[in-house]
């Protein structure tokens, strides 16, 4: 496992998908599943970053594991923000127009689609969000 400790700030973003993409590197994982990765730290910590401890800044820590058989990795993010779990938000109508559709909710919606697992917790004063992609 490995674990970085930053501060959940915007402009973290960039460096908490380097630091994931490197692990993946390692595991040669198909560009498509990294780019389904990427996207979904954008959103969860982007999150983090934008809600969790508005308006000050806390740090959020993202570990890395790899599981095998079958090879998967799971990628967890951890703060002592405010409580929410963002799998509680209904979906959004996909069926409306844009202009229709109530604002927020998609980019959970997107990462709900393209992972193959996503839980969350609140434990010990600290959300607990973890994603599992299959390799």
């Amino acid at each position: 496992m490995k674990e970085l400790i930053i501060d959940a700030t915007v402009e973290n973003i960039e460096r908490v998908t380097e630091f994931v993409d490197e692990q993946l590197e390692r595991l040669e994982c198909p560009m498509k599943a990294q780019m389904q990765i990427d996207i979904a730290i954008d959103e969860l910590f982007g999150n983090i970053a934008h809600y969790a401890y508005h308006p000050e800044v806390g740090s959020a820590t993202v570990r890395v594991e790899v599981i095998e058989n079958p090879l998967a990795v799971v990628i967890t993010f951890i703060d002592n923000g405010i409580p929410y779990d963002p799998l509680a938000a209904s979906e959004p109508d996909t069926t409306l127009s844009a202009e229709e559709r109530q604002i927020g909710g998609l980019g959970i919606y997107m990462v709900k689609k393209s992972m193959d697992d996503i839980t969350y917790e609140y434990r010990e004063g600290k959300n607990i969000l973890k994603i599992k992609k299959n390799i």
